[in-house]
């Protein structure tokens, strides 16, 4: 008689994403946070494998420490310069960015018509991690079919929210997520076309 096939949990890094929030890690109000340098940030618990994994959701602190460490978001291991790639980032103008109310975030002596590869809060993947990562992500995640060297240099934007402190009750600017520009050489004269409408 054949024994049953007993279905295996989804392991971290391999069939689900590093940076994926599970069910069980709940919000945990806002406070310090070492990803943003000891700025206020939404927190959450820290518990990756506990109850099921959500797939379109980031966890807070994974995703931070992603971006600023270049760690992959898939195997969450440290991603060299020449191994990084994009799958969910799209080529812009610096001048849309900065009409899209980013301008702040970018250098000053960043041109408008400057191309820049903006990630949003999906930091680069190794190479060899993205065909498990376009497995693991829903489809509407994975619009663009191209796969983008990321650029050498880059800047790091954080997102903010607003957010309840769990002591006091206390509503505060937190930062969220951190979304991640790459900056290229590439210059892209109609620029303004592209402009956000409205």
């Amino acid at each position: 008689m054949r024994q049953p096939v007993v279905p295996q949990p989804p392991k971290i890094g391999v069939d689900i994403p590093w940076v994926v929030s599970w069910s069980e890690e709940a919000p945990a109000g806002a406070g310090p946070c070492p990803t943003v340098d000891g700025q206020v940030a939404a927190l959450q618990a820290w518990k990756p494998g506990a109850g099921k994994p959500l797939p379109a959701r980031n966890h807070l602190r994974r995703q931070r420490d992603s971006v600023r460490a270049m760690l992959c978001p898939m195997c969450g291991e440290p991603t060299p310069d020449n191994d990084r790639w994009s799958r969910t980032g799209r080529f812009v103008a610096a001048g849309v960015l900065r009409a899209r109310g980013l301008g702040q975030a970018l250098p000053e002596d960043l041109d408008d018509d400057r191309v820049v590869l903006d990630c949003g809060s999906i930091a680069p993947l190794h190479f060899r991690c993205t065909p498990a990562f376009e497995r693991a992500l829903p489809p509407s995640l994975l619009a663009d079919p191209d796969l983008k060297g990321f650029p050498p240099s880059w800047v790091v934007v954080p997102l903010y929210v607003q957010a309840r402190q769990p002591i006091t009750g206390k509503t505060v600017a937190a930062v969220s997520f951190l979304q991640l520009v790459g900056i290229t050489n590439d210059r892209d004269p109609d620029w303004r076309s592209r402009l956000p409408q409205g």
